[in-house]
Order: C-alpha cells, then sequence, then structure tokens
C-alpha cells in the first residue's frame, strides 16, 4: 500500500515522500528581496517532498503585500538563489509559487501609484498588508482597481513567461501557478469579478482563456514537467464566488490535460478554514473533478490541500484520492514535520502574532526534536 512517506516522480521532479509544505506568506523580504533568513527557512523544512515557496510576485504591477518577494529583478533572482542553494544542500526540492494579485492590492505598492488591475473594475471586498510611513505593518482595504484593455492581457502572458525562466535561473527545481484564492487568474475565471464582453469574459471558456494562455506560455517555456498549478475552486478567500463552480473548474482541469505537467494542487473548501465549504446550491464534487482530469487524458501527480492531518492525508494517499498532500500552518512551526509526521511526535503550536511580518521570532526559531 502506498504511503505518505513513500517516494513519488511528479512531472520532472522526483520526491522524496508524498509531503508537500504549502505556499504560506511570511512578509519577510523588504525591498521585495529574500532576507538572508529566508534560506534558513526554507532549508531546515528541506525534508518535505517539495517546498513550494510563497506567493512571488512576476512583477510590481502584481505585487499586492509589502514585504513579500519578487521574481522580476537581478537582485530578486540573487535573492532566491541563496534560498535553493540551501535547499538543495539540504536535499530537498523547492518550486517558487509565480503570483500576481490583480485586484488584490494597494496604490501604495504599484507602479507609479496606480489602481491595481482586474478583470474589471470591482473592488475586492477584502484588506491587504502594507507598511505606513513609521514602518508599522497592518491590513488596509484594497484600492479600487480598473480594468484591464484587451490589448494589455499578452504582455501579463510574457510576464508569466519571463518569470518562469527567471526562476530557473533563480535555481527553482520548477514552478508553480498561482491561480487560486482570488488573485488575477482566478478572478477572471469566476463571474464574481469577470463582467467582461470580450474575449476573456462571459463563457466558461473565455474565462478561462488567461489560465490556459499562461499554461502554455510556462510549459512552452520550461517544460511541462516542471510546472505545476494550485486551483481553489469554492474558496471565498479575497472576495473570490461564483455561483455554479463545477463546471467552470471541470472545465479547467480538462484544459490543463493537455499538457504533462507536474502536478496539480487543489484547495479543499474554504482555504484555510472549512473544507466542507461549498458555493452554489450543492456541494463541491472533488472526486468528479479529478474524474474529469484523469478522463481527458490528465496525468499529473494530483495534490490536495487545506485542512489534513496525518490521519487525513494518509488516508487520501491510500485510498488513490490524492498522491500528495500539501501541510501549512504546521509547517510554520515545525520546520521537521515531516519526522514529526512520521514517528507520530506531537506538533509545535504556531504563534499567530509572527505570521506576517518581523524577523527570527516565529519564523526561524521553533524548536525541532531533540
Amino acid at each position: 500500500m502506498t504511503t505518505l512517506f513513500d517516494p513519488i516522480i511528479a512531472g520532472e521532479l522526483r520526491l522524496a515522500n508524498r509531503i508537500a509544505m504549502a505556499p504560506l506568506t511570511r512578509n519577510r523580504a523588504p525591498g521585495a528581496i529574500p532576507a538572508d533568513i529566508t534560506a534558513t527557512y526554507y532549508a531546515q523544512r528541506a525534508s518535505a517532498g517539495l517546498l513550494i515557496s510563497e506567493g512571488t510576485a512576476i512583477t510590481q504591477q502584481g505585487q499586492g503585500y509589502a514585504h513579500v518577494p519578487g521574481l522580476y529583478a537581478p537582485e530578486q533572482i540573487a535573492g532566491w538563489k541563496q534560498v535553493t542553494d540551501a535547499v538543495h544542500a539540504a536535499g530537498g526540492k523547492i518550486v517558487v509559487q509565480m503570483w500576481h494579485v490583480g485586484r488584490v492590492s494597494h496604490t501604495s505598492l504599484q507602479p507609479g501609484g496606480g489602481a491595481p488591475v482586474a478583470p474589471s473594475a470591482i473592488a475586492a471586498k477584502t484588506k491587504t498588508y502594507v507598511i505606513d510611513a513609521d514602518g508599522r505593518g497592518g491590513f488596509v482595504p484594497t484600492s479600487e482597481p480598473r480594468a484591464l484593455a484587451i490589448e494589455e492581457i499578452p504582455g501579463i502572458v510574457e510576464d508569466y513567461r519571463r518569470a518562469a525562466r527567471a526562476a530557473l535561473e533563480a535555481g527553482f527545481d520548477g514552478v508553480e501557478l498561482h491561480a487560486a484564492n482570488g488573485y488575477l487568474i482566478d478572478q477572471f475565471l469566476r463571474s464574481g469579478s469577470n463582467h467582461r464582453s470580450d474575449a476573456y469574459g462571459g463563457s466558461i471558456e473565455n474565462r478561462a482563456r488567461l489560465l490556459v494562455e499562461v499554461m502554455a506560455a510556462i510549459t512552452a517555456e520550461i517544460g511541462a514537467g516542471r510546472t505545476g498549478i494550485r486551483i481553489s475552486p469554492v474558496t471565498p478567500a479575497n472576495d473570490a464566488f461564483d455561483p455554479d463552480p463545477q463546471p467552470l473548474f471541470e472545465h479547467v482541469v480538462r484544459q490543463l490535460a493537455r499538457w504533462p505537467l507536474a502536478y496539480v494542487h487543489v484547495i479543499e473548501g474554504a482555504t484555510g478554514g472549512a473544507r466542507d465549504y461549498q458555493q452554489g446550491d450543492k456541494p463541491f464534487d472533488y472526486a468528479a473533478l479529478k474524474a474529469a482530469y484523469v478522463a481527458a487524458g490528465g496525468k499529473a501527480a494530483w495534490m490536495v490541500n487545506n485542512g489534513y492531518d496525518r490521519e487525513l492525508a494518509e488516508a487520501a494517499i491510500a485510498e488513490g484520492r490524492a498522491d500528495l498532500v500539501a501541510f501549512g500552518k504546521a509547517f510554520i512551526s515545525n520546520p521537521d514535520l515531516v519526522l514529526r509526521l512520521r514517528e507520530q511526535a506531537p506538533l509545535n503550536p504556531f504563534d499567530t502574532s509572527t505570521f506576517y511580518g518581523g524577523g527570527e521570532k516565529g519564523y526561524i526559531d521553533y524548536p525541532a526534536l531533540a
């Protein structure tokens, strides 16, 4: 019987076990450059089969929170190279989560203080993290966005392609396209945030067009076997909403099946919340989602996420519902989470006050097992 601790090949990624560290925004990259302690943080957690980096902006326009890293300037690439070198020295594998936040941003973070961009000029009912003039961090409402002109969309696709190439230059083993949690690509997918009447709006096929074009560009640039994607069919994060997500996301995974990807990463339920959360009139059928992907010829590893503990994760692997399981907050406070899960050892509690911003405290000072 396959277990959580068995190795797996996901595309071109040879992974030591089936435990992934989920992307975790920590706001510790002043100037959008990974700090020196970031290399320590990821290397401490390199026993995971796969580390997925915190969301990393593909351009300044894609930046939505203060002190999150980027992947569009030489100094950012150099900073990430220190991280990937440290992870590889510790025997780990790491991919970067490529991020464009779209409307989940603030004018203070945008080029020239401009408005964030979105599929439609609809403000997200959510907040973002900024640093004030006195250097204090805090959450503020997002700014009113402007709708992307159709002539701008090829430039967005090109930004993703360029970032994928930069990821390999930075030493990453691959990339994860962030198409979840109410950020730009997810905003195009969902009818609640996409009111366009052109080729990128209206029908499911049109709303999925940007995702398909971005995946085509990334896979052509670095290879499908180094490419993963994250989706969140029903999460309400960042004001994400669609009244009928089942046909939408079954269409999405059927489109993804055209490429031999490394993995498809699915957030089940509300991100960081209820696993049985639903949008629309009926519960989302995750088994049907996976079946639609497989029926379309999809062969990527299937990664699941949200509220998994050892028992749930082992059952998902043993029953064939998943090939990989991503753990989030547990990795913050347990750098040796893989060992603790294997040994069924107690977990360190996490300190939520140190999740966002700060220095070493709550970042690289959690103890490993003796």
